[in-house]
């Protein structure tokens, strides 16, 4: 057994070890809505005091015992995209514990069939970067983000075969959508930790898709999403869109 794959057994048995009271699907959810919150609350002050409301509402369920165990998850997901950053861990294991399976007919696309995607479409990155500054790539039904990974990962090597001097977390906006809570708070984790800027939205795509003017209250956004310069981009955004409309451009 590989090492990565040492990693996603010994952590899908710490949380089965959890399972005495609850149902594991149960314990799975509320770890990644603890995971979620706990970065937003971090970064995202406009939704601090409904998100810290959450994260008690959840915590409170577990014995002081039982809550030791959810700091060693979150290590061990750390742990785990630092040793290796080219991969779908929490999906990965989403599927050994057979929880989209039972619960709600879930299926995530294997990581390396989203590789073989990335490498196809994303071979004119660094001509679009050098071109525009930045791009923006996105999936409307983002699951647990594999899609999304596998993508950033390709544009990080584009750019390395390029020689190129740039930072594809300073240059790639990622945003993502997902029905589901669970899953689109498992692709925002995901997203964080590999240092990606941008934000997942919870929602039906097709009935409420992401639009301008659009209520935030569904929005996740990463840590990556408030770093300077993507907060200049989008003051600039934001002259521009107001010039363009007093002008009629």
């Amino acid at each position: 057994m590989s090492r990565q794959d040492q990693r996603r057994t010994d952590f899908a048995k710490k949380l089965r070890g959890l399972s005495g009271r609850f149902n594991t699907w149960e314990i799975w959810s509320d770890f990644v809505v603890m995971f979620a919150v706990a970065i937003s609350n971090a970064f995202d002050k406009s939704h601090f005091t409904v998100r810290e409301e959450m994260y008690h509402k959840v915590i409170s369920k577990y014995n002081e015992k039982e809550r030791m165990v959810f700091p060693e998850l979150v290590a061990d997901v750390a742990a785990a995209f630092e040793a290796n950053p080219e991969q779908d861990f929490l999906g990965s294991v989403y599927m050994e514990l057979e929880l989209g399976n039972h619960w709600i007919g879930q299926f995530f696309t294997p990581y390396d069939v989203c590789k073989c995607m990335a490498g196809i479409t994303a071979n004119n990155a660094v001509e679009q970067i050098q071109q525009h500054g930045y791009i923006t790539i996105n999936d409307c039904a983002c699951g647990a983000g594999a899609t999304l990974i596998a993508a950033v990962n390709q544009i990080d090597l584009e750019l390395f075969r390029a020689k190129s001097p740039l930072h594809w977390q300073d240059h790639v906006l990622v945003t993502a959508q997902d029905i589901d809570f669970t899953t689109g708070m498992m692709c925002y984790i995901q997203l964080s930790l590999l240092g990606c800027a941008g934000y997942v939205k919870i929602g039906n795509t097709l009935t409420d898709p992401m639009h301008e003017g659009d209520n935030l209250s569904n929005y996740w956004f990463t840590p990556g999403y408030f770093r300077d310069v993507w907060h200049y981009r989008r003051i600039f955004h934001s002259m521009d869109a107001l010039f363009n409309r007093r002008t009629g451009a």
